[in-house]
């Protein structure tokens, strides 16, 4: 199924620099994060479920059914037969090459239609997720999350919320979002290495992270990094990509009799990983260059992964095939090959009078002026 409004929800988090804890997520919920190396957001405890205790009645007997494999497998049986007979008919119409063409034109107009390209990359993909939807969605996160961790919030003059607002502020006039953004900093007293930032500027950061940060330039790295997921729209991305994955799984079932878990693990594995990994290796490029831009250190986002590098020594880490991450070894060697670039942009914003790295600005520039 298409995901759905509670479904979607869930998503908004997905992009945290976070250790994983679960291998393979199906792709009728897509999350944008498996493996992060520094942060994931901790999903809510899910509420369980009112027992209802039952009475058989006096007048008639009582029992309970389960579910019969063979039955479920020879229903599946007739579904597959009904499609492939349907199909046939269909086929055997004589305006089955026109209807086909026309449909197959309809499809393709639709598609070509919501192609957007994405900021800073200058990537194109496709979207059919509306801003108002990733609102929505934003909100309800953030008022779960609050309700969640509620006794852990940090006042707001806690030296740890000025830090992460001090960072913040230079970082938003550069992002490029909307001014219509309800910027809000809630800075959790916890040792999770997570940070994320919601749809609609609700930035959420564990104390956990800071000493993987170091610094104010680590820092402007982590909260840059998921800033651009919110410029890129990741979220809305990948739900759209959702929508193909989930009608392939469907079709992979129907017509091949291939079960719809098993399926949806081998897109999930062939498609949707690799995207994921493209998509967080494009949060890393513009965040980057949006620390150029606020006139931080770019190179700390490098240092940042040689840290995390260090700390996932310790950890349990997935492989980066069975991951929607990039290792922390590749994220290093894709942001130093950027360094030029974004210390360009810095010298571009003038970071290079303004800024506290003067003669570093100056000395990069130089190097890789010829």
């Amino acid at each position: 199924m298409i995901p759905t409004f509670r479904t979607a929800t869930r998503l908004v988090r997905s992009r945290a620099f976070v250790i994983p804890r679960t291998p393979l997520p199906s792709v009728s919920q897509p999350t944008l994060s498996i493996r992060s190396h520094i942060l994931q957001a901790h999903p809510p405890q899910a509420t369980p479920f009112r027992q209802i205790r039952t009475s058989p009645s006096p007048n008639r007997s009582f029992h309970t059914t389960t579910p019969n494999p063979a039955s479920r497998y020879q229903q599946s049986q007739r579904l597959r037969s009904s499609a492939w007979s349907l199909l046939q008919r269909w086929a055997a119409r004589p305006t089955f090459y026109l209807e086909v063409a026309t449909l197959g034109g309809i499809t393709g107009s639709w598609y070509l239609y919501n192609i957007e390209e994405v900021p800073v990359s200058g990537r194109r993909r496709f979207n059919v997720i509306s801003t108002h939807l990733e609102q929505q969605l934003g909100d309800s996160q953030y008022q779960q999350v609050v309700q969640q961790y509620h006794s852990h919030i940090l006042p707001d003059n806690d030296p740890r919320v000025i830090q992460v607002r001090r960072v913040l502020a230079r970082l938003i006039p550069h992002s490029g979002l909307p001014s219509n953004y309800d910027w809000k900093v809630t800075v959790i007293d916890s040792q999770e290495t997570n940070a994320f930032v919601i749809p609609g500027g609700k930035v959420f950061v564990f104390t956990g992270i800071l000493p993987v940060c170091a610094d104010d330039d680590g820092l402007a790295a982590v909260l840059g990094h998921e800033i651009g997921h919110n410029v890129a729209r990741h979220i809305a991305e990948q739900m759209s990509r959702g929508i193909f994955l989930l009608a392939a799984a469907w079709m992979v079932e129907l017509f091949w009799g291939i079960p719809g878990g098993f399926s949806q693990q081998l897109l999930q594995l062939a498609i949707d990983m690799p995207k994921s990994r493209a998509q967080e290796s494009e949060a890393d490029h513009i965040g980057l260059m949006m620390m150029a831009k606020s006139c931080y250190d770019p190179n700390a986002a490098v240092t940042l992964w040689e840290r995390m590098q260090i700390v996932e020594k310790k950890m349990a880490v997935p492989p980066e095939m069975l991951s929607t991450h990039p290792s922390s070894q590749r994220r290093q060697t894709e942001l130093a090959a950027l360094l030029p670039q974004a210390y360009q942009i810095a010298l571009d914003s003038e970071c290079s009078v303004t800024g506290k790295y003067v003669e570093e600005f100056r000395r990069f520039g130089d190097e890789y002026a010829y």
